[in-house]
């Protein structure tokens, strides 16, 4: 029988592959997630590295309904039984909740229950250390390569304008429980 983190896998490969760069970015940071899972409870570290395979399933053509991969990705894993809080970190992924509400969709993300826990912290910080055709950068980078590469005008450079400042704060918070978590 397979594992939760060899089916999440299975179905991004499935659904992302398909989408060419965004794939090697999908496998990147399911590999970044794994390096972070001291950040974690031991019980939550599967959980962690399987919504990194599905953080963005929704970009499929096959389920990107609404065009905000988040919610399209989060209800696609509710309809297929996934569990709770693996579905909620696809939908919270990466600071999902300003680009909600730049795009006016803040009640259909409400559908999904937002955590700001140490989970949530570390696939934001395995989605936003790692590059859009997979390569590994640093938090500032990742930011400058996503506000250069929309313009001003587009809602996702508006919500990191916003959201930066906020999510490296995740990132922080995740680095700082790595070094407490290694042996002294």
């Amino acid at each position: 029988m397979a594992t939760l983190v060899e089916e999440a896998a299975r179905l991004a490969e499935q659904l992302v592959s398909p989408l060419g760069r965004r794939w090697s970015h999908v496998q990147a940071v399911a590999a970044r997630a794994g390096e972070l899972t001291g950040a974690v409870q031991p019980d939550q570290a599967e959980h962690l590295v399987a919504a990194a395979w599905l953080h963005d399933i929704g970009y499929s053509r096959e389920i990107g309904l609404t065009k905000f991969h988040p919610l399209d990705g989060a209800r696609h894993l509710r309809d297929l039984g996934w569990p709770a809080d693996i579905v909620n970190l696809v939908a919270h992924h990466s600071g999902a909740r300003f680009e909600a509400a730049e795009r006016g969709m803040s009640e259909q993300l409400d559908e999904f229950p937002f955590a700001d826990d140490p989970v949530l912290d570390a696939l934001v910080t395995a989605d936003l250390t790692t590059g859009p055709g997979g390569e590994r950068l640093t938090y500032d980078e990742r930011i400058a390569e996503i506000l250069k590469r929309y313009p001003a005008t587009d809602p996702v450079h508006r919500t990191w304008v916003k959201a930066a400042p906020i999510l490296r704060e995740a990132v922080r918070r995740t680095t700082d429980r790595l070094t407490e978590s290694q042996p002294k």
